[in-house]
């Protein structure tokens, strides 16, 4: 169920992927001691993480949310899956009773799309549930960087700021840190027991709210297995005949059968995502999860033999014509449109466009199918795979606020936070029967009252555990969950997954221009050796000293894996 799925991006990049990640998708380590400080503070914050012995006394209790039960229970760190139709009568309520005393708070969140008017259904009936008079002040998700810098810069900070972490570039982390309150006095241990579906949320996602030594986020939480799938036109495989490859050279001649420029036909978009999994390349969604241990030693995953091997490959596709000339010339289009059109039959997005197509296209084209391909080992072997992050969106409240505003946050995040097959979900999401949608077969569908209002507001507070549930499309609610499950049966955690870690600010810009130079070699506008030579001129740049730092953190800290 993704009521509020993001467009498609255009082309790939690491941002995108974690807006359509995060937007859609609607324990710790042991026995080590805060590393306060790694080589002085740039910008006033602390610097490091909080793990082990000193994250345990921070960290809500777990009580595991026994009101709805998954078809498909979640393992190998995916999310859970529902497949059967939904009885709205039979829904459960998991809050009882009002938490909210009638307060006034005032949220700033992204929003993507025409924000509703500020006195609508939706709104209401959420406020009423609640107990709580929810302001909303809607930014457009696009330019929400240049906004929330100017805000928190400012004296005047909303009572509840919502930050994804795309957006924790810069100074924001330092901000975060000194101008939100701490939620622990509310949260930590058994407290959280008094917002149970606060207590029902992975303690690896609270674990990636602690900043500055302190619970300061309402997490969103994310299946840690990667996100990024090698989607292909199933329909037209079937009748061609084409098999699914199970190694890189595999990829490559069924790329080369199946092109035909001259009917407009190519193989694929590009897949340098997918080229990054195949072979083994250490994830490039977060900083801290490009440093790995190879052979003892810290390395960054721009200098490992897998990340040049990965762009070679990628580059070889291009070479070799057999990715669409619009991804290879970088346009403003949308690799989807292609895909559904069959002028692509492969590419690879995040893992909500499975459904995502499969809507769009189940009333254009009746025969269109689409399949996830398993990540392959480039050998033709078992991949590797590395673990993203369990959360990625963060609701933050003001260092001013009143006990009373904390307390009526939390109730609004207790009731966001309900979990699938409860009422307070279908609220979250799809609002009130009748006004914003009716049941058809089991299925919610909205009306238009239901498709400009509930969007993009309530759940950015807080989400429950990760779930997968298409009451329409079943199938690929289940193929969705299944996927995970494989890959995640081949994912790695690296040393710092599941930590909240602030880097010294003058590391901030160190590897910001490596993404384009990937996309200039792979298209064969650069050479490998431009990286090499760029991966050179980063250890001398500070590359070396920040090894340094991530080495100590690793030593005060120990290791995720």
């Amino acid at each position: 169920m993704t009521p509020n799925a993001a467009s498609a991006p255009s082309a790939p990049s690491r941002r995108s992927f974690l807006a359509s990640t995060a937007v859609a998708a609607v324990a710790v380590g042991g026995g080590v001691p805060l590393l306060t400080a790694c080589g002085g503070s740039d910008s006033g914050s602390r610097e490091g993480t909080t793990a082990g012995k000193d994250a345990k006394k921070i960290l809500p209790a777990f009580v595991a949310q026994s009101v709805v039960t998954p078809d498909i229970p979640a393992k190998n760190g995916s999310a859970a899956g529902f497949t059967g139709k939904l009885d709205l009568a039979g829904l459960k309520t998991s809050v009882p009773e009002k938490l909210g005393k009638g307060g006034t708070v005032k949220i700033m969140s992204p929003f993507w799309g025409s924000p509703p008017k500020s006195d609508n259904a939706y709104y209401r009936a959420m406020n009423d549930t609640i107990g709580v008079d929810v302001v909303w002040q809607n930014q457009d998700g696009n330019t929400y960087d240049e906004k929330l810098g100017a805000v928190l810069a400012s004296s005047s900070i909303p009572d509840v700021v919502v930050v994804p972490g795309w957006n924790m570039g810069g100074k924001i982390p330092s901000a975060v840190i000194s101008k939100f309150a701490d939620l622990g006095p509310y949260l930590s241990g058994d407290k959280v027991k008094e917002y149970p579906n606060l207590a029902a949320i992975p303690t690896e996602s609270w674990q990636r709210s602690i900043f500055g030594g302190k619970l300061l986020g309402l997490p969103m939480p994310a299946p840690y297995v990667p996100n990024i799938v090698p989607f292909y036109r199933k329909d037209v495989f079937d009748a061609e005949g084409y098999e699914i490859p199970a190694s890189a050279d595999e990829f490559l001649a069924l790329a080369k059968e199946i092109t035909n420029a001259r009917a407009k036909v190519w193989a694929c978009e590009d897949m340098k995502w997918t080229a990054f999994n195949s072979f083994g390349v250490l994830s490039g969604e977060e900083k801290p999860l490009g440093w790995g241990q190879v052979d003892g030693k810290l390395v960054y995953r721009v200098e490992t033999d897998a990340y040049l091997e990965a762009l070679e490959w990628t580059r070889k596709l291009y070479a070799a014509g057999v990715v669409h000339p619009d991804a290879k010339a970088s346009t403003n289009t949308d690799p989807a449109v292609r895909f559904g059109s069959g002028q692509s039959l492969i590419y690879n997005q995040d893992i909500s466009q499975w459904y995502g197509r499969a809507a769009e296209q189940a009333t254009q084209n009746p025969e269109f199918e689409i399949g996830g391909m398993d990540i392959f080992g480039h050998d033709g072997g078992d991949p590797v795979l590395w673990a993203k992050q369990p959360a990625g969106i963060w609701a933050f409240v003001n260092k001013k606020a009143s006990e009373a505003v904390i307390r009526d946050v939390l109730a609004v995040a207790n009731v966001t936070a309900a979990p699938y097959g409860t009422k307070e979900y279908m609220l979250t999401n799809y609002g009130v029967e009748g006004t914003h949608y009716s049941l058809d077969n089991g299925t919610p569908v909205k009306n238009d009252k239901g498709n400009t209002e509930v969007i993009n507001a309530y759940v950015m507070i807080a989400s429950p555990a990760p779930t997968i549930a298409h009451p329409d499309l079943p199938d690929i609610a289940r193929a969705q969950v299944e996927w995970q499950q494989r890959m995640g049966a081949f994912t790695r955690k690296s040393p710092f997954w599941g930590l909240q870690i602030t880097e010294p600010a003058r590391y901030t810009n160190l590897s910001n221009d490596f993404e384009q130079l990937e996309d200039d070699i792979v298209r064969g506008r650069k050479k490998v050796s431009d990286m090499q030579q760029a991966v050179s001129d980063w250890k001398s740049q500070g590359g070396d000293k920040l090894r340094d730092w991530y080495q100590k953190l690793l030593d005060d800290n120990g290791s995720a894996n």
